[in-house]
């Protein structure tokens, strides 16, 4: 168990930022999923930057790999593109 005050507010706020985490990272996936589903080229590309935006912004907050959001924008860049 924690000794110090500090500590415990640590393993509070940790569990705190896990779950915003996971909450991102499955909206993030759902989102994904749902664009690749798509076949109307119109509403694939409307939803392409929502998407886009979403990879970033778990990339910037290191929630995934940066390497790994360059992958699935590219990816993704290249399914909306064969619709």
């Amino acid at each position: 168990m924690a000794n110090h005050k500090s500590a415990l507010k640590r393993i509070r706020r940790n569990e705190a930022v896990r779950l915003r985490n996971r909450y991102q990272h499955k909206t993030t996936r759902n989102a994904i999923k749902k664009l690749r589903s798509l076949e109307d080229k119109k509403e694939a590309e409307t939803l392409f930057p929502t998407v886009m935006s979403m990879i970033d912004r778990l990339a910037k907050r290191n929630i995934v790999h940066s390497n790994k959001a360059a992958n699935l924008k590219s990816k993704l860049a290249k399914h909306v593109a064969t619709l």
